[in-house]
Formats: structure tokens, C-alpha cells, sequence
């Protein structure tokens, strides 16, 4: 494993470089709005993926290299994840096919950037899809628009007891369903497995 600092608008973003040799492909994979890239479904998902030789990079928003805890405006982690993914491409990712995703605020940015990135495919981890209402009688914004908004093939691994939402599978979009909640780290062998599965038919 390599570290390495990509300078972005917003503050150097920090990306765990894991190549895998011969790689038929790249995944790029964001951590959630609190929480680090070492979560344990981040790192069953890495070890999926280099087993089906798939490089992955990890990336640290500029805020949590920062040492802050409170995430960044969503334009601003947009911003600085697609300079990011950009670099890779020129870099050490060149020439690969990229999937792009994370897990919940980070699979919620791999959406709305999918095209700007070129990814040929984008992996949600505990999508987010309407956040658990605070206050009696409010309603929480619902966030299909963004899963909608992703042309490439989609995989959403998702909790069955994720107080997050369930999200419908649609045309690209494939759901499946794991023991758990929003953190997924009851079975994350059936959550490795399903990107394992997954991968190949999207990378070709």
C-alpha cells in the first residue's frame, strides 16, 4: 500500500493506492460523511477487489486529512473527488477501467460524479436514501435522484435493516441485501462477496 497526497481546490485529498498486478480494472472508493476508510466494509471490499484483480485506491476527503470531523459542503467534496479521480487516471491508474463508489456519503458523491469521472460502473455501500426523520411528522428528502442520475451499471449493498432506506433496484441498478444496518459490518463476507461477483461483469 502506497500514500499519496493529490492537491485539490479544497485541501490535499490522501488516497491508500492498493495496485493489484496485471489489473484488469481500478476501483475508487470514498469513506462515509464520520467515519475513516480502514471501515470494515471498505476494507472487505478492497480485499474483494484485488482478489478479482481489480487495483483500488481509497480516498480521504480534504476535511479528514484536515482533522476535521464535520464533512464538507457536497460541492465541495464533489470538487475535490474529481480532481482526484482525475489524477489517478493520468497517473497511476492509467489506461484502467474505473469504477468509482464508497460508502454512504461517499457512494452519494461517486453518484453525482459518475460522468465527470468516466466511471464505468459506481458501487453504493449503505446508500443513504433518506436520512431517519429527527422531529414527528418531518419528512426526510429522499435521494433516488442522485441513483437515477448515474447512466453506468450501479450496485447498491445494502442493510436490511439500514434505518437509511431500502433503495429499489431499477434498469442499471442492482440491490442486494445483507444482514445488518447502515454500518454493515454484521456479514461483511456476503458484502465482499457481492462486490466480488459484481465486478467482473462490469469491468468486462
Amino acid at each position: 500500500m502506497e500514500l499519496l497526497d493529490v492537491a485539490t481546490p479544497h485541501g490535499p485529498a490522501r488516497v491508500h493506492m492498493h495496485p493489484a498486478p496485471g489489473a484488469v480494472g481500478a476501483l475508487l472508493l470514498g469513506h462515509g460523511a464520520g467515519g475513516p476508510v480502514t471501515a470494515k466494509d471498505l476494507v472487505a471490499v478492497t480485499n474483494a477487489a484485488l482478489g478479482a484483480g481489480v487495483a483500488v485506491a481509497l480516498v480521504e476527503q480534504p476535511y479528514r486529512v484536515a482533522g476535521r470531523k464535520a464533512p464538507a459542503p457536497a460541492h465541495q467534496l464533489d470538487a475535490a473527488w474529481t480532481v482526484v479521480a482525475a489524477h489517478l487516471r493520468d497517473g497511476p491508474l492509467a489506461g484502467l477501467r474505473l469504477v468509482t463508489g464508497g460508502r454512504s456519503s461517499g457512494a452519494r458523491v461517486a453518484c453525482r460524479t459518475a460522468a465527470a469521472t468516466g466511471a464505468v460502473g459506481v458501487l453504493c455501500l449503505a446508500f443513504p436514501l433518506r436520512p431517519p426523520a429527527r422531529k414527528a411528522g418531518t419528512a426526510a428528502k429522499d435521494r433516488t435522484d442522485e441513483l437515477e442520475g448515474v447512466a453506468a451499471p450501479v450496485l447498491v449493498v445494502q442493510g436490511e435493516r439500514d434505518p437509511f432506506g431500502m433503495p429499489a433496484a431499477g434498469p442499471r441498478r442492482e440491490v442486494v441485501v445483507v444482514a445488518g444496518t447502515h454500518a454493515l459490518t454484521t456479514d461483511v463476507g456476503a458484502v465482499a462477496a457481492a462486490v466480488a461477483a459484481w465486478l467482473p461483469r462490469v469491468l468486462g
